[in-house]
């Protein structure tokens, strides 16, 4: 009995988990963010990479409140939880070069896995031929993942190590506030499309507590059903889809469709291999950025790293030509994806071999 009263708790927390993730996620875009873009875990990472200068990019450069909010709001949880637990030192390198290609994969698609959910549920059908290289990308990395993948264990650290995503977040919050002239804003484009602060953090607080508290995962419920037919995390993605969809609905956001869609391009075949690198590479880390982000409130230095390698890849695709834009894909982005999922696969299957030995 107290097996299925907690197996309910869990499935009613994942639940609330979704509906509030959707709720803001549609909420913020009524209130200023890009349309589809109420949550972009990719997206948000480069508008704050351009505002701290790593990229020149001018329409994307902006400090986001919802990353800071996330990072805080999985600190603040896990704190009152007992679960900050600093640990780290599980092939951080490898993780920092896999991040860098999923925020490629995630920059060809122009979304991370969230803003794909956030993009069905504003019709936009570009993110359908997402989703299922999204899931063709999961499989693949689960076929390593059965034959016995591994990135090694991680070690205990000290709390100055676990706390330093929480701090650096804080910090940034500072800056967003204080604007100071080495800080830079958009004054068009997506990076100029913001909703309040306040309302932004609020949103990023709450989604980050709640994510901690139920392990909210994009690639983590596909990944899960597939090998043990778990469906928990899988209906946290579900509600959220449905949620943003009814929310989008009744604000008259919702507009069906391939083309018009706002920043979004409506090459099927880059899109599907761009959502493919990413599920691939995420499968291998270990959960999609929005899981990285809770997990580095957590304490997690891997996922530190890892938050760092999407920083990193997002400020490289925007100085190097690899980013997507509404009208189309580039050369250099194609050859990005493709030398990411060779590079994703040599790592996958030396790690495979090691984890053999």
């Amino acid at each position: 009995m107290n097996e299925l009263q907690s197996s309910k708790k869990e499935y009613l927390i994942i639940a609330v988990c979704g509906i509030l993730a959707g709720l803001f996620g549609a909420i913020l875009v009524k209130y200023g963010n890009p349309k589809n873009m109420g949550f972009c875990i990719a997206c948000f990472i480069r508008d704050t990479a351009g505002a701290l200068g790593l990229h020149t990019a001018a329409k994307v450069q902006y400090i986001r409140p919802e990353i800071i909010g996330l990072v805080l709001g999985a600190f603040g949880t896990a704190l009152f939880r007992k679960e900050f637990k600093p640990r780290g030192g599980s092939s951080p390198i490898t993780r920092f070069v896999i991040a860098f290609f999923v925020m490629v994969g995630c920059l060809m698609f122009l979304g991370c896995p969230l803003r794909m959910t956030l993009r069905i549920a504003g019709g936009d059908l570009n993110a359908i031929v997402g989703l299922a290289g999204f899931i063709v990308g999961i499989l693949i990395g689960i076929i390593f993942l059965k034959k016995g993948f591994s990135l090694k264990r991680a070690y205990s650290q000290t709390a100055v190590e676990g706390g330093t995503m929480p701090v650096v977040q804080i910090a940034l919050f500072i800056l967003l506030i204080a604007a100071p002239a080495f800080i830079y804003f958009s004054a068009e484009g997506p990076g100029a499309s913001h909703a309040p602060v306040l309302l932004s953090l609020i949103a990023g607080l709450t989604v980050g507590g709640m994510a901690q508290l139920s392990r909210l995962c994009m690639v983590g419920g596909i990944r899960d059903f597939v090998l043990f037919r778990e469906k928990r995390l899988l209906i946290g993605f579900l509600v959220l889809l449905a949620t943003a969809f009814i929310i989008n609905l009744c604000l008259g956001n919702f507009n069906p469709g391939f083309t018009g869609q706002p920043i979004a391009h409506n090459d099927g075949l880059w899109n599907f291999m761009g959502m493919l690198l990413v599920g691939y590479g995420c499968v291998l880390l270990g959960g999609c950025p929005l899981r990285q982000l809770v997990l580095s409130g957590e304490g997690n230095s891997d996922s530190a790293i890892t938050v760092l390698g999407l920083l990193v890849g997002a400020a490289f695709c925007h100085n190097f030509g690899l980013a997507s834009s509404a009208d189309s894909v580039t050369s250099a982005g194609k050859i990005g994806v493709i030398i990411g999922l060779c590079v994703i696969t040599i790592i996958a299957i030396i790690n495979t071999k090691k984890s053999k030995a």
